[in-house]
């Protein structure tokens, strides 16, 4: 059961992630890249926090110690074309991951160092990806209110109209 919610999710995200590109896609680079007054500024800078983000949990997830960004505000690619070819990329292997994953691997226990201290921490695997799907939400919803502040029509990203969308017709 929870890996069908979590497989529901994932597809959520690629899907939402999708949309708000496609309207990102159609900013001049100054709107793009204008201090909205967000968390992280600009769209540039919130989308690029998200990949951040959502890599230093991919690997934390599989269990890869690989360098990754010590800075959450960290700018990986300063375009948008590229930013969004990593974007797609990573949305697959997201989905891929977990997809392969199984309802025992779900309460897995997961061990990591975090990104601003060396803490190690331990959580649930079932919570941690609850938590990533969330922080994609809450950043998708900054950089809706962003589209608006720049007058442009945000896109639906509400999880009913995904999961209309994808209903059984």
């Amino acid at each position: 059961m929870m890996k069908a919610h979590y497989c529901m999710m994932a597809g959520y995200n690629t899907w939402a992630n999708q949309r708000l590109y496609d309207v990102a896609a159609t900013l001049s680079d100054a709107d793009y890249r204008r201090d909205c007054g967000a968390f992280f500024k600009s769209l540039h800078g919130t989308l690029n926090h998200l990949l951040v983000t959502d890599g230093i949990w991919l690997r934390r997830f599989q269990n890869i110690t690989s360098a990754v960004p010590d800075q959450l505000d960290a700018i990986l690619f300063d375009d948008l074309a590229t930013l969004r070819a990593a974007r797609i990329d990573h949305d697959r292997q997201l989905q891929d991951y977990v997809h392969a994953l199984d309802e025992q691997q779900l309460t897995t226990t997961i061990r990591y160092r975090r990104a601003s201290t060396p803490d190690i921490q331990e959580q649930n695997l079932s919570s941690a990806l609850a938590h990533l799907f969330n922080h994609q939400t809450h950043h998708r919803g900054q950089a809706h209110t962003i589209l608006s502040l720049l007058q442009v029509a945000p896109p639906a990203l509400d999880l009913l109209f995904f999961q209309r969308q994808m209903a059984p017709k």
